[in-house]
């Protein structure tokens, strides 16, 4: 998941649970102040029976005229007065069912509420000349459930709202935030081995942006450094090691084309030449691994058509090994020809993909390789199957070392350095290289390459 995603669902999710509880309190104190209101009103009412039904007077009379003129009539509206005895015992008034923790809390604090789904009741205890009375006033509130319920209604819809809101505002937020990071990314993907004298613009300021960029940079200085002193070695290595080399070859062979030398000294030449040989076979295939390395520093890219490519490619290996046999089957070419073009080094690939066929050939005691082509999806697959004596389960993770030879090679010449060379150049062309291998029964080397534009 990237920055930029975590960010916009982190500032998402704070959003959402500070709207959730804006929300829920806007609710939850809107609901206590309707009750409480209601509450109060019942209050009032309370005390308006009380004064009007325990001692009927005149005055009575005055406050049933004030109740009916200035206070309305609320839904269901009753109210009931219970007298108790010296013992503050009661009798339950018919038709008012409430739980006994209603009533002992009016007799403990002088007044309770209680509501159950739509109906409210107050009850409050009187002390009179004429005796202890409770008055208990009940009445339902339709009026302020329809506006507990539009609330809700607005609420919702208001919090919808504010989630794509705060949506949006977090991409935006994370945008602005990762926009630098991005565009240090972009900036680092475009240095490669060509271009490492390239420098990322330094910030402005001491936070870890610019903290960031100048270490990216130092680390291109180390990086260069490291490219000028392998590709110095390798143009130096290559001229310093060679000709010595050579040197010593043209002696011997110079040596052995004398007359008058004993059988010995002929025997020892042909050592000192068969190893000299070895050892510039050695060199090369060294000096290739180290060079294919560079990135395509020094390496001239085109165009190729991967078909003609193995075609070149199986002349040239027959050419080295006459008595191999490769079948080439093309029936799977697609009609697009535009699928078959690659761009890469030519001398690279030919030389990556004839380490395989030659191995091939050469570990299957001459038995047939069969070379396949297919392009899919944007990328094209040589695939090299062979008969020959596969490769331990246990080794196949070491093939692509330099120098690791599989145990059951070893009446076999080789160096161990074809295929780490054929992953380094595959890797070079943004490649992979896919291995399927059974002791005794043969193995399937696969090679896929981006098509030229992917």
């Amino acid at each position: 998941m990237k920055i930029q995603t975590k960010i916009t669902l982190l500032f998402f999710g704070l959003g959402t649970v500070g709207l959730i509880l804006l929300t829920a309190s806007i609710f939850y104190f809107v609901s206590e102040f309707n009750f409480e209101d209601f509450f109060k009103r019942l209050e009032a009412r309370a005390n308006l029976a009380a004064e009007i039904k325990i001692h009927p007077d005149d005055k009575s009379a005055t406050y049933q005229e004030v109740r009916n003129r200035y206070l309305e009539k609320l839904a269901e509206e009753q109210d009931f007065l219970i007298k108790l005895d010296s013992n503050n015992i009661f009798k339950h008034p018919a038709g008012l069912t409430l739980p006994e923790t209603f009533y002992d809390e009016i007799l403990k604090n002088g007044k309770a509420r209680y509501n159950e789904k739509n109906h409210f009741y107050y009850g409050g205890l009187y002390h009179t000349n004429w005796g202890n009375y409770v008055v208990v006033v009940n009445a339902a509130d339709p009026y302020g459930f329809k506006e507990l319920e539009a609330l809700t209604k607005i609420l919702i819809i208001v919090f919808v709202v504010f989630l794509v809101l705060i949506f949006v505002a977090g991409r935006i937020f994370s945008h602005y935030t990762v926009k630098p990071i991005t565009s240090i990314i972009k900036k680092v993907n475009n240095i490669s081995a060509n271009n490492l004298n390239s420098r990322l613009k330094a910030l402005k300021g001491k936070d870890e942006l610019a903290e960031l960029v100048l270490t990216f940079n130092n680390m291109l200085n180390r990086l260069e450094t490291a490219f000028e002193t392998q590709n110095n070695f390798v143009s130096n290595a290559s001229h310093e090691l060679k000709t010595p080399l050579a040197i010593i070859s043209g002696e011997v062979e110079l040596l052995l084309a004398q007359n008058n030398l004993s059988e010995e000294t002929k025997a020892a030449s042909k050592v000192i030449l068969s190893h000299a040989e070895k050892l510039s076979h050695i060199l090369t295939s060294l000096l290739g691994l180290a060079q294919s390395g560079f990135d395509g520093k020094r390496q001239n890219w085109q165009k190729i058509r991967i078909d003609e490519l193995v075609l070149e490619v199986a002349d040239a290996v027959k050419k080295i090994d006459p008595e191999g046999t490769i079948q080439i089957d093309f029936s799977e070419l697609p009609q697009d020809e535009s699928q078959l073009f690659i761009d890469g080094n030519l001398n690279l690939l030919q030389l990556a993909i004839s380490n395989i066929l030659l191995n091939a050939c050469k570990y299957s005691n001459h038995q047939t390789v069969k070379v396949s082509v297919t392009s899919k999806q944007g990328r094209v697959s040589v695939s090299v199957i062979d008969e020959g004596i596969g490769i331990p389960d246990e080794e196949q993770q070491h093939i692509f070392e330099p120098f690791f030879r599989a145990s059951n090679t070893g009446k076999f010449q080789g160096h161990g350095v074809g295929l780490p060379l054929t992953l380094n150049i595959i890797r070079l062309h943004k490649g992979s290289i896919g291995i399927r291998s059974e002791e005794n029964v043969g193995t399937e080397i696969n090679i896929m390459i981006p098509v030229s534009g992917f």
